[in-house]
């Protein structure tokens, strides 16, 4: 894309575009910043936390509605589409009511325990019953009746972006889960078999096409606290590389410890949580660090895991005390003092 010199400085495909050119650049001092400026002029604020899924959505969005040359925001669309189809089947008359739509990123539900990518798909494109108050008004029947939801998918990007919803609302609170999710490298597309739609394109789900895993954006944190990182896979010598802001390091994914991965992901988490601690960040980062110290040497792995579900409790605990904090500040903000 050839952007003319009337195209606005607050233009997000050509701040992108800009960002982009600049990286190559690796004296650049900060070839993000005028990108940023750009999201900031689109309500998107610095200093605040946001869900990186929707960022990426808001952008590629903004991309598409800003962008001057409809045959390449076409192309920047169909990139990451993913096109699905809603069936509501009713149980009564067996009308079935077809919905089509579409995605930027496939939004996988995790569950307590253990995951894997593709126990996950199955689950998104599982057949539900809608019953009771979950009852489908059926334009046939003129009422609401018993039903079945599935959805199909109709066809695969070259780009797939998975979502994995770690997020859970609980009468009004939010939790996040740290259950684990095990997914290879490469797949083929023949693991979205069980939600092919029977209008699903002849070009969808070649049996010999794949997907190569080529990035993974990690959030550390709680529910209430947290921040991003990223796994990068490089092209260039097949190695990956680990991105946490300015920070930049290879690592060998295949020979880390899944266990040491725990203890990495607890110490961060914690840490985290220790910035609002009331007695102070210090004080908290101290206590923490002659914590994880004092079991520098465990190496049984019952033992590491015992330590590490320890220090989950901790974290629940912590957020409780936050929770409670909070909801103080709200009744002191908005209730009159009980005399």
């Amino acid at each position: 894309w050839h952007p003319s010199d009337a195209i606005d400085e607050r233009s997000v495909p050509l701040q992108l575009k800009n960002a982009l050119e600049a990286m190559r650049d690796t004296s650049h001092p900060s070839p993000h910043k005028d990108f940023l400026n750009c999201l900031y002029h689109q309500a998107i604020r610095r200093s605040t936390q946001h869900d990186a899924d929707e960022i990426f959505h808001i952008i590629l969005n903004l991309s598409q509605k800003q962008m001057p040359d409809d045959a390449v925001a076409q192309e920047i669309r169909s990139l990451y589409e993913i096109k699905v189809e809603t069936q509501v089947v009713c149980s009564e008359c067996t009308f079935i009511h077809r919905i089509s739509n579409s995605l930027f990123s496939l939004p996988l539900a995790i569950c307590e325990g253990e995951n894997t990518l593709e126990s996950c798909i199955n689950s998104f494109f599982k057949l539900q019953e809608l019953v009771d108050s979950d009852k489908f008004y059926c334009d046939r029947c003129d009422e609401k009746q018993p039903s079945t939801h599935e959805v199909k998918l109709v066809s695969l990007p070259p780009i797939l972006c998975v979502h994995l919803k770690r997020f859970r609302n609980e009468n009004g609170f939010t939790r996040k889960l740290y259950d684990k999710v095990a997914f290879p490298e490469n797949f083929n597309t023949a693991m979205f078999a069980a939600g092919q739609s029977e209008n699903t394109a002849s070009n969808c789900l070649k049996p010999d096409e794949h997907y190569s895993l080529y990035a993974v954006i990690v959030h550390i944190g709680t529910s209430m606290f947290g921040h991003y990182t990223a796994y990068i896979n490089s092209t260039q010598d097949q190695t990956w590389c680990y991105a946490d802001d300015t920070c930049v390091q290879k690592r060998d994914i295949k020979m880390s410890n899944p266990l040491r991965g725990d203890v990495i992901r607890l110490y961060k988490n914690l840490l985290y949580l220790g910035r609002d601690y009331p007695k102070g960040t210090a004080y908290f980062r101290e206590r923490l660090k002659a914590a994880f110290m004092k079991n520098k040497d465990v190496t049984d792995p019952e033992k590491i895991k015992k330590l590490v579900d320890r220090g989950e409790f901790v974290i629940k605990e912590l957020e409780a005390l936050y929770f409670l904090r909070k909801y103080r500040a709200m009744k002191k903000r908005y209730y009159e003092p009980e005399h």
